[in-house]
């Protein structure tokens, strides 16, 4: 039997791929392509309706204009090192040499696949929550390591620390973490990211977190990133991006930070991936993370209003719907409004109430998406407008 292509186990990896060889589109296209044909509002895909702050929307142009269109170095630009580094030590007290400690990538899907094609091997397994954002499984399989994964279970998506303990073990390279997560919006509690990263110590791990929505949680909640818990420095890798945090996803700047012996490692894969990117918004990114505290803690007070307003307008609409501490999204029951299968809904969604969610059994292996079947994924980082109109509509629903 002839082994699987790289392009076979990506695919295969993101569960795009079944046992016959049939090759499908990521949900995210799927959805998005069902929002544009039908005119639904597209609550599936998580990207903004309005634009970043003006200070960094101008700090663009005035990069354009003055001429920075060439490659920037390798590393990225140093006034964006510097700011990443900054930006660390400001919000959590992490102390970084931005010469090497600090990695500019195009944005943080980069970072990831970077950091695992330099760390991981045929052989290793790595380790992630589940549900998980498709890109890990897609890259885990370019790697050819083993993906193991860990249940997020209940209304609340809790790691059960009983399976925590026994997914990991000495052929555990790396766990990759989502914090806050991607798709259910929940936040690892403090013994969960204590368990970890102590399973990380003793079976000599790699931790890799995804920390794109660092900036948004709610409640009063304040991200704990797991590099400032004791023993983890040394061994963990940290990804963000500022797509999210400054509604430029289109931007394609994130970052890497963590052990200059780690970076270098990265480095050297990333070079020859996309080289470089991003010349004129690199320094903007930079203005952007110098923002005055008030713009950070307004971009979580509105993200959680418009979180309010649709978990309101699905409890309306006879939803279940589980709470969301963090990111763009929360996560819906469909069960009490009679449907079983949430997959068959998104795409009748759209005929129904003329609204566009994902289901997350995409996010699952098979037996995970059984217990998840009826839970959808509707995205809030969109106008207070949309949501309303998206609530009036799904109300069609109990009709």
């Amino acid at each position: 039997m002839t082994a699987p292509a790289p392009w076979q186990r990506v695919a295969r990896g993101a569960r795009l791929l079944d046992d016959d060889g049939r090759l499908a589109t990521t949900i995210f296209a799927e959805m998005s392509a069902l929002a544009a044909a039908t005119g639904a509002i597209n609550l599936g895909q998580g990207f903004p309706d309005e634009d970043g702050p003006r200070e960094v929307l101008d700090a663009a142009h005035a990069a354009l204009d003055a001429g920075l269109n060439q490659y920037p170095p390798g590393r990225g630009v140093p006034v964006l090192l510097e700011a990443v580094a900054e930006h660390q030590a400001r919000f959590y007290g992490l102390q970084l040499d931005p010469a090497r400690e600090v990695l500019v990538t195009a944005g943080a899907t980069e970072a990831l696949a970077a950091t695992l094609l330099a760390l991981v091997d045929e052989g290793d397994e790595v380790l992630t929550l589940e549900p998980f954002y498709d890109a890990y499984g897609a890259v885990i399989g370019l790697t050819k390591a083993t993906h193991r994964t860990v249940p997020l279970r209940g209304t609340d998506f809790r790691v059960d620390h009983d399976e925590l303990r026994a997914a990991f073990s000495d052929a555990t390279a790396v766990v990759l973490v989502n914090d806050p997560h991607n798709p259910t919006g929940s936040v690892l509690d403090d013994e969960t990211r204590q368990l970890l990263v102590d399973l990380a110590i003793r079976h000599d791990a790699v931790i890799v977190t995804d920390e794109v929505y660092e900036h948004m949680l709610f409640d009063g909640r304040r991200h704990v990133p797991i590099a400032t818990l004791p023993g983890a420095a040394d061994r963990t890798v940290t990804i963000s991006s500022a797509g999210k945090t400054f509604s430029v996803t289109g931007w394609k700047i994130g970052w890497a930070t963590g052990p200059a012996e780690l970076l270098t490692r990265i480095l050297t894969v990333k070079q020859y991936l996309t080289y470089v990117n991003g010349s004129v918004f690199q320094p903007a990114v930079a203005v952007g993370l110098g923002l005055p505290d008030s713009y950070f803690a307004g971009l979580a007070d509105s993200l959680q209003r418009r979180r309010d307003l649709l978990t309101e307008g699905l409890t309306a609409a006879g939803f279940g719907v589980s709470p969301s501490s963090g990111s763009y999204f929360v996560v819906a029951d469909s069960r009490a409004l009679g449907f079983d299968d949430a997959a068959q809904l998104a795409r009748r969604l759209p005929e129904l109430a003329g609204v566009v969610a994902v289901p997350v059994s995409a996010f699952c292996g098979p037996e995970l998406a059984r217990e998840h079947s009826s839970l959808l994924r509707f995205a809030f980082c969109k106008t207070t407008a949309v949501l309303e109109r998206a609530g009036d509509q799904l109300a069609r629903l109990r009709t």
